[in-house]
């Protein structure tokens, strides 16, 4: 049985949403055991609009909760909070195997460094959605917010943390890694980029393929985009507002005039996959690469299913063993010798 933490008041939906994902949950997956963390009297208010296998259930109680606006420094001292009881029972509990949490992004950031700590040797911890892309695939683009300013040896760990994910995640055996940049070409960039770039090109148990421009991402060019979390954070929040765009157009023309309605009953099912295919909700929440166990940061406007899938995301990352295949990654790599140590 894979246990694993949610956090039950994290994000916009709060309570109902999480409880609703983490029944979908439940009812997906026999092997998983979910402990909810959060207002107990609130948590035990939802399950009963659910159904649910009970056995496979408990809550913590958690008077506190997160605000999105709490400084994360300030706010991983809430003990009682929902996201910080949670940590302080994946890293003392060895049966706890993941955690999920639609709150606070700087929060759980922090509370990841802080209370349960990197696996060996990573600098820094990095967010890493996947985006679908035009393969049918998905790019996994590390980082996509947690740091925003990097030295090469960090995005160089990056390709390293999300090359790993793509073995165990998505079955990948050589993930094609690209580094995000304003050009493909050699010299392109400022003078971290280029840093950069002349490191992964030597670095083994990584594909590098050079540099890749952001159209590339969706186009699905590589299989991990490596970026500074400013940049990778521009990257995706351009990537999930042109897709919105996209759909509001189509849905405005479609229904211009009668001959646009008539048209749409053709394209419908055509449409409907579309949606389907570039779905974020349909995979769940980015990885908080380089933890000692699995945290998985879904979006705070997460819906029920978003929620259920981050979870069998979770369940599925811990059965493959990422932060085993991290650690052999990084030994293979052996960032020390090959970055001198000023710019560690």
């Amino acid at each position: 049985m894979i246990k694993i933490l949610l956090d039950a008041m994290g994000g916009d939906g709060g309570v109902s949403v999480n409880v609703r994902g983490a029944c979908s949950a439940l009812a997906a997956d026999k092997d998983i055991y979910l402990v909810l963390t959060g207002r107990k009297a609130k948590i035990e208010e939802e399950l009963k609009k659910n159904k649910y296998d009970s056995s496979r259930l408990e809550i913590v109680d958690c008077p506190d909760v997160i605000d999105m606006n709490d400084i994360p420094t300030e706010a991983v001292k809430k003990k009682g909070s929902s996201l910080v009881a949670g940590y302080w029972m994946l890293k003392k509990e060895e049966d706890i195997c993941a955690l999920v949490t639609a709150g606070s992004t700087g929060a759980t950031i922090v509370g990841g460094q802080l209370i349960l700590g990197r696996i060996r040797g990573v600098k820094r911890p990095a967010l890493c959605p996947a985006i679908p892309n035009s393969r049918g695939g998905f790019t996994l683009l590390c980082d996509c917010g947690a740091n925003a300013e990097c030295k090469p040896v960090m995005l160089c760990q990056f390709a390293v943390l999300a090359s790993a994910y793509a073995k165990v995640g998505f079955g990948i055996e050589n993930p094609k890694v690209g580094l995000l940049n304003n050009g493909t070409e050699e010299h392109k960039g400022d003078p971290l980029h280029q840093e950069t770039y002349k490191y992964l090109s030597e670095m083994s148990g990584i594909n590098f393929i050079g540099n890749i421009e952001g159209r590339d991402i969706m186009m699905g060019e590589c299989d991990v985009a490596v970026s500074d979390g400013f940049s990778g954070n521009i990257a995706l929040k351009s990537i999930e507002g042109c897709g919105k765009l996209v759909i509001d157009v189509l849905k405005k023309e479609f229904k211009r005039n009668i001959r646009s309605k008539l048209g749409y009953l053709c394209v419908r099912k055509t449409i409907n996959r579309m949606r389907s295919q570039l779905d974020f909700n349909r995979f769940g929440g980015a990885l908080l690469l380089g933890l000692k166990k699995v945290v998985v940061k879904t979006h705070g406007s997460s819906k029920p299913e978003t929620i259920a899938a981050s979870i069998a995301n979770a369940a599925q990352i811990y059965r493959n063993g990422l932060v085993p295949a991290v650690e052999k990654l990084l030994g293979e790599a052996d960032l020390d010798s090959l970055i001198p140590s000023e710019e560690n």
